[in-house]
């Protein structure tokens, strides 16, 4: 009856209006039940989350007065109600019933009021949701109740008329105050914070409509937003809370799966044991455990998947239930679209009809968009927290895992795991939804598709079928591509990173263009599987877009030729249509979806596997309060007892590769223990053989974390021998050290590490080997000062493995290792006596006679030595430091700033400009540009022809001329789509072809561009950041930037060909375009110019995160020996933090350029059905349809086309990137034609330095001033000086690394400067200070070039000592070195450097430092080698161990840059100058 009724009295008249009844009861108790139905699940969000309260307010006041005023009019009504019947008027039930149920609910939502306002709620969702339907639903009373009146020129019911005004007021006002915001809540940090995100505290309607970004938006658009504009991270996305939380569920899922391994262990060998016959009972726990190692193929891993979910899935859920809100609200405007075509086909019905339809269309069209917007957000904040716990996880495993899991994967492929895989899961956590939303969109789209034409609709299901197949190929196959291609890049990167790590070598040997050509074929490889991918990518386009196409062709073809009754009218056609294409979207993802699941399943093993690693027994080495050390570790030793007694010096000798090292590594518990037991006590300092230095300042690296107390620090550099060092840097002990301590020398390096562990005052020191890479009188100053038994650390216990003879008699203990075994111990006198390995050692040396005028000296006086002749007015004393000094110190150091080395990574700021477009063009072709455009333009034509053609066909229902024509119409519009997809298939095709054209050239540029630029480039930019340019970068250009591309061209043409259909059908929408286009491109540029500088400082701040990773793995064993991990831990959580502070607002700029620019669509919508509504007197149906659906498909194009062309802007910020750096200024040429020496130069080998002045970069001072010598051939000349006098720089001279600032040098009379670089290089030889291997073969690594013979290979390995190592490898010459020569020992890497010499044989000989890692026997093998094989030649060696160079010709002193001193080495000594101090402080002269 109610239906009849409201029919009756709405549909068919002008004044439309709803019975009473109606009113009384379904609009007055919705908002009720709304209410009532939420409350419940509100009061217990509200219950867990509390955020504090807040103080009363005048605005809570009103609200809770209006509140109750509302409960006493809806009661005034029932009281009335009451008076009625006492008066004998009987009313009917809903009269009492209503006023009951509205009363009860205004006082729930008075109630509710002040509860969020003890729990610290600042703005009410559900409550302004219920008072908005309030008002919603009392308008049609609103009117009725006027209508009524006028009609009847008086009011009947006074008292309720007024009430009701009263509370249509009363709820209106209630509405308005529920859109502003109350005061934060007492105590919450938002008060506290500088910058907070203003998210926390905004209102409903800001949060749903994203309002709280637009400041942002506007500062953004103003000037370029820096890192101090950004907010601070909500508390509950930060590190700090994000991945304990994924830990804990981790380790409970470790925890299960080891008590399920355990318990099987006992379940399978018991009843073994149970069941075997006696006599065989001895053997059945063996067998039990053979059983156990074949059945281990399927382990019970522990989850990691099973931990994520745990921990981010409840979060995540909310986000799900938004999307099946959103999904049935999809489903809505085609139903309101088929009304609407039915009413342009009736004549007499009222037009507000049609204009309510217009707005029903645009108010659920906005309503999808704030829902789905909402979903996104929860989305993508799950990916971004589950990035930030993986990161964290990751690289809290790194600091803890044993050495053999660290080998089996590199430092590039754990970085890969923290910026890749877990970049794949954030991926994934954006669509993982589609999983069950897709299938649910599509059921509900065949139901309504059934509805409108029946079975027909099974033939478009079956294309759909058939389609799902060919895409699920394609997606297999780009899935095997794409893995390929990591594969392919996984490889040129590693290669890249060894590139630039060993450049120096590289250019020094004259390798890059092996090198090159290695990178090169990668390369190719991986360009070849990228076209194939592109090849794929066209056929899964061409499928995207004919899709709906074609399911619409085949459902109307079967539709019209099953039944002649069948007629195709406007109607069908393009509601069937828009359901189609809401089908398109699910149908496309799930495959997608599915794909990203793949990968992210791989991702996933992987980190499993790297978090299931063997971590550290944190208890191999006992800490407990004896002074004794007892072990025996078994690794690549054999059993070893050694006893250190507290507070003595133990030093370790013996060969190269005998285990020194890995003893002090199993001090430090970084070995496996296999049996017997380590003890320490007290606190551990370590000094590792190869320094480890952090990009960070001198100073920082000195303290590493404790406090900076003056006066010990000045104490500890003075005996580091550090403090003339400090007047040489820059900025003192601010300067900046670069990665790796790149700007120090070797030697500079192994006194900070030293410094280090003195400056941190520990119990028992290890010390690696720490004065090999120092000069010898540095060496003897830093074993008195520091080492000795007269040094600093007298009192502490000690272990020193050295190679440095002298030092011995002055030790404690004596250990002598061989193989890997003790093969003696004792004091030096003792084991002198024994007549052992040792004593024989030393005899060889013939040294005795140093040792006893050692002696006779004796160690007490030696009153004040002088330090070394830099600081020759410093006098050092034993002890304690001169106060005089330190006050001279501080003001020296004050005018020094601290000076960076490394220059910060500039963002580039502002706008894209037109060059890098067209860069990127020129790149592609331009003519092949302009084509794609074109192409991109004919399949667009072809697509309006077909829904033109289509419309045309529905209007044959109307004129009833239906079926003469029917198969001409099923095959032009079938030629049309089909010539559309064929066309789309060749424009992504050439598209794609020009791409990768592009990134060939781009990617060749670069690299020719890197391997000649000069080694001061590598000296000032972090390898990370050249390393970003051939990953990241190159990743873009590669797959990124294609991507955006073809969707830019695919949205733009879209939408234009929208705008151009509904202009066609209603000419009048041209004038709202304008103000429309307006607000577009005003919102766009906002977003546009915010979003991308957000994207800019995201990849600025990413980079660090890996720097610091990589720098921690290398120096792991050195943070966990000072316990210095929860620090490095805390500084890599800020690092991340820091990253993902600027990513969140590029996920909300997302959010809120797609609420506003979908907006903007809806409003497209609007106008289209408007406009189509106020012509229908002159449109025929199937123009309305055909401009509405056009108009409904329009959102999706536009939001996307400000996205795509935001990410083009943000992408081809990587071809400006990497343009940059294939810019940068180039070497000197490689070969000059004109100029190149005859091929057998140097013939003779004399060297002339003419004048010669040099210095490491502009700006900088001369690091050698003046230098004039003349070396004929075949000298060997010695180069001696302290630490940075310009030793080395010498030598990098002579190759032209470091070019001339004046004079010149000539060799063989031929200019150094005019040749070509290779020809000069090739012609040197070097054995460098760093021996630098590269992973690949040893073979690879002796001659890239494959220019020798496998013979004269051996014979170098003879000759440089390797031959023996060598043959016992089962791989002989193709032994597989890792990367940078890890599984050689130091020693064993020299002699490979060595064995490059011998190769090379040329005229002219540099060592520079080469013996420092090496011991006594095996220096005097490549001595005897050198002096034999380049007996010819002329050799320059830079030497720290004198006794190397005492019979050498002549002998050059150098002294901050100049000739100190130049003679034969007796004559120096006679001379009594600084040689002679140099040699009596190596016991070579008395």
């Amino acid at each position: 009856f109610v239906i009849s009724a409201v029919a009756n009295q709405t549909l068919h008249t002008d004044r439309p209006d709803l019975p009473d009844c109606f009113q009384l009861s379904v609009l007055s108790w919705l908002p009720c039940i709304y209410l009532w139905v939420v409350f419940p699940i509100y009061l217990f969000y509200l219950k867990r989350n509390n955020r504090g309260y807040i103080m009363m307010s005048i605005m809570n006041r009103f609200k809770t007065v209006f509140g109750l005023l509302l409960w006493i009019v809806c009661w005034t009504d029932l009281f009335y109600t009451f008076h009625e019947l006492r008066q004998g008027h009987t009313q009917p039930p809903i009269y009492f019933v209503t006023p009951l149920v509205l009363g009860m609910t205004m006082l729930l939502a008075t109630f509710l009021i002040q509860f969020e306002r003890l729990r610290g709620v600042q703005s009410s969702g559900v409550l302004f949701i219920f008072w908005f339907l309030s008002v919603l639903c009392s308008i049609v009373p609103f009117r009725s109740k006027i209508l009524q009146a006028s009609k009847e020129s008086e009011v009947t019911d006074k008292l309720r008329f007024t009430t009701f005004y009263f509370y249509f007021a009363l709820v209106v006002c209630e509405l308005v105050l529920c859109c502003f915001n109350e005061k934060p809540p007492l105590f919450s940090n938002v008060v506290t914070d500088p910058n907070p995100c203003p998210e926390t505290t905004a209102g409903f309607l800001s949060t749903i409509t994203f309002w709280w970004f637009t400041r942002m938006a506007i500062k953004g658009y103003r000037m370029p937003l820096e890192a101090k504009d950004l907010w601070s991270m909500n508390p509950r996305d930060s590190s700090k809370v994000m991945v304990p939380k994924l830990l804990k569920e981790w380790e409970k899922e470790q925890s299960k799966a080891k008590r399920y391994v355990d318990q099987k262990r006992l379940n399978r060998i018991y009843p073994a044991r149970l069941c075997t016959p006696k006599g065989g009972g001895e053997s059945s726990p063996e067998e039990a455990e053979v059983l156990l190692s074949n059945q281990k193929a399927a382990p019970h891993q522990p989850s990691f998947l099973r931990a994520l979910i745990k921990a981010f899935g409840p979060y995540f859920l909310i986000g799900s239930a938004y999307k099946v809100l959103q999904d049935v609200i999809t489903f809505v405007n085609p139903q309101l679209l088929r009304m609407l075509i039915s009413f342009t086909k009736q004549k007499g019905v009222p037009d507000w009809w049609g204009y309510s339809l217009a707005f029903l269309m645009f108010f659920t069209a906005f309503l999808q968009t704030l829902i789905l917007h909402r979903h996104f957000q929860y989305c993508f904040v799950t990916g971004m927290n589950v990035r930030t716990a993986i990161i964290g996880a990751i690289y809290r495993k790194a600091l803890v895992i044993t050495n053999a899991a660290k080998r089996s994967s590199t430092v590039g492929e754990v970085v890969n795991l923290m910026s890749v895989d877990a970049q794949r899961f954030m991926d994934l956590t954006t669509f993982l939804n589609m999983l069950w939303s897709a299938p649910l969109q599509i059921v509900l789209a065949l139901y309504f598709l059934w509805q409108n034409l029946g079975p027909s609709v099974l033939a478009g299901v079956a294309v759909m079928v058939m389609l799902i197949p060919f895409n699920a190929v394609i997606a297999m196959k780009t899935r095997a591509y794409q893995v390929e291609q990591m594969q392919y890049k996984d490889a040129r990167i590693k290669l890249m990173n060894e590139i630039l790590n060993g450049i120096k070598v590289l250019k020094l040997y004259a390798w890059e263009n092996s090198f090159k050509e290695k990178v090169l074929t990668i390369r190719q490889k991986e360009l070849n599987v990228l076209r194939k991918t592109a090849y794929l990518g066209a056929l899964s386009t061409m499928a995207w877009t004919s899709a709906p196409f074609l399911v619409a062709l085949t459902t109307f073809a079967v539709y019209v030729t099953v039944d002649e009754n069948n007629v195709l009218d406007a109607e069908k056609a393009f509601v069937s249509l828009s359901l189609f294409n809401i089908l398109r979207f699910p149908l496309n993802m799930l495959p997608q979806v599915i794909s990203s699941m793949v990968q992210a399943s791989v991702s996933l093993k992987r980190i499993q596997s790297f978090l299931s690693h063997d971590e550290l027994d944190p208890h191999a080495v006992e800490r407990k309060n004896t002074g004794t050390g007892r072990m025996s570790a078994a690794y690549h030793f054999c059993f070893i007892n050694v006893m250190v007694p507290q507070g003595s010096l133990l030093a370790v000798v013996g060969h190269v590769g005998c285990g020194k090292s890995s003893l002090i590594s199993a001090l430090l518990g970084e070995m496996e223990k296999l049996e017997g037991d380590v003890s320490v006590r007290g606190s551990v300092a370590y000094v590792p053989q190869q320094a480890w230095i952090q990009n960070a300042t001198l100073r920082d690296n000195i303290l590493f974390g404790k406090p900076y107390n003056e006066q010990k620090y000045t104490c500890v550099l003075e005996a580091c021998a550090l403090t003339p060092d400090l007047e040489v840097l820059p900025g003192g002990d601010m300067t900046e050290i670069g990665e790796k301590g790149i700007n120090l020398s070797g030697g500079q390096r192994q006194r900070v590490s030293l410094a280090r562990a003195l400056y941190s005052d520990t119990d028992v020191y290890l010390l690696d080997d720490p004065l090999s890479a120092v000069d010898a009188h540095v060496a003897k100053h830093i074993f008195d000062n520091l080492i000795g038994p007269e040094g600093l650390l007298k009192g502490k216990t000690r272990i020193l493995v050295t190679h440095g003879i002298s030092f011995l008699p002055q030790v404690d203990n004596i250990m002598v290792m061989v193989e890997g075994r003790v093969s003696e111990m004792g004091s030096y006198q003792e084991l002198l006596s024994q007549n052992g390995a040792f004593a024989e050692f030393l005899r060889n040396y013939s040294l005795e006679d140093i040792i006893e005028e050692d002696e006779a000296t004796g160690r007490e006086t030696f009153p004040l030595t002088l330090v070394s002749y830099i600081s020759h007015h410093f006098y050092v004393r034993r002890h304690g430091c001169s106060q005089r000094k330190h006050s001279e110190q501080q003001e020296k150091h004050k005018p020094h700033e601290k000076q960076k080395l490394i220059q910060a990574e500039t963002a580039e700021t502002g706008r894209v400009k037109a060059k890098v477009y067209l860069e990127y063009i020129k790149a592609v072709g331009p003519l092949l540009s302009v084509f794609i455009c074109f192409l991109y333009g004919c399949q667009s034509a072809a697509s309006i022809g077909a829904n033109i053609w289509l419309s045309q066909w529905t209007n044959d229902a109307s004129n009833n001329q239906t079926q003469e024509n029917v198969h001409m119409r099923v095959g032009v519009y079938a030629a049309l789509g089909i010539a559309q997809g064929i066309l789309v298939m060749i424009s992504s095709f050439t598209l794609a072809m020009g791409n990768i054209g592009a990134a060939k050239k781009l990617h060749n540029n670069l690299l020719v561009n890197k391997l000649h630029t000069p080694q001061s480039f590598f000296d000032t930019t972090p390898i990370g950041r050249i390393i970003n340019r051939f990953s990241k970068d190159i990743y873009i250009i590669d797959e990124a930037l294609p991507a955006t591309v073809l969707m830019l061209l695919g949205t733009v043409f879209v939408s234009l060909s929208t705008i151009i259909v509904i202009i066609s059908s209603t000419p009048i929408f041209a004038v709202v375009i304008a103000p429309l286009a307006f607000i577009y491109i005003f919102v766009q540029r906002f977003y546009v110019a915010t979003s991308r500088q957000l994207k800019r400082l995201e990849s600025v701040s990413r980079s660090p995160i890996y720097s610091h990773f990589s720098e921690t793995v290398t120096g792991c064993s050195v943070i966990r020996a000072y316990g210095r991990h929860s620090a490095f831990i805390l500084m890599s959580d800020m690092k991340v933090d820091d990253n993902q502070k600027s990513y969140y607002p590029g996920i909300v700029s997302n959010r809120w350029l797609g609420v506003r620019i979908e907006f903007i669509g809806n409003c497209i919508v609007l106008f289209a059905a408007l406009f189509a509504v106020t012509g229908k007197e002159n449109l025929n149906p199937g123009l309305v349809g055909l401009s509405v659906s056009y108009a409904l498909q329009v959102t999706m194009s536009l939001n996307w086309m400000v996205r795509m062309s935001s990410d083009l802007e943000n992408n081809i910020v990587a071809v400006e990137r990497v343009k940059e750096y294939s810019e940068t200024k180039t070497e000197a040429p490689w070969e000059v034609e004109d100029k190149k020496p005859p091929p057998e130069w140097p013939m003779e080998g004399n060297v002339e330095f003419h004048d010669y002045s040099v210095r490491y970069r502009e700006g900088l001072d001369l690091v050698l001033k003046r230098l004039t010598l003349n070396v004929k051939g075949g000298e060997k000349i010695g180069i001696v000086g302290r630490t940075g006098a310009g030793k080395s720089s010498m030598t990098l001279c002579l190759f032209r690394l470091l070019e001339a600032a004046a004079g010149e040098i000539t060799v063989d009379e031929v200019k150094i400067a005019e040749i070509g670089l290779h020809d000069l290089r090739s012609k040197l030889t070097i054995i460098p200070q760093e021996p630098v291997l590269f992973s690949g073969t040893l073979r690879m690594n002796l001659d890239p070039f494959e220019r020798y013979s496998d013979e004269e290979v051996w014979k170098a390995l003879e000759h440089s000592h390797l031959q023996k190592f060598v043959s016992n490898q089962p791989a002989k010459l193709e032994l597989e070195c890792a990367e940078g020569g890890e599984n050689l020992s130091v020693g064993q890497r020299q002699l490979v450097c060595l064995a490059r010499a011998l190769l090379r044989k040329t005229r002219i000989l540099i060592l520079d430092e080469a013996t420092a890692a090496i011991d006594l026997e095996t220096d005097d093998l490549i001595q005897s080698t050198i002096r034999t094989q380049f007996e010819d030649c002329t050799v320059f060696t830079i030497a720290h161990r004198l006794n190397t160079i005492m019979d050498y010709t002549r002998v050059l002193v150098l002294d901050k840059g100049q000739i100190a001193e130049f003679d034969t080495p007796t004559n120096l000594i006679s001379q009594r100058g600084i040689f002679y101090s140099m040699a009596k402080d190596a016991g070579l002269t008395q």
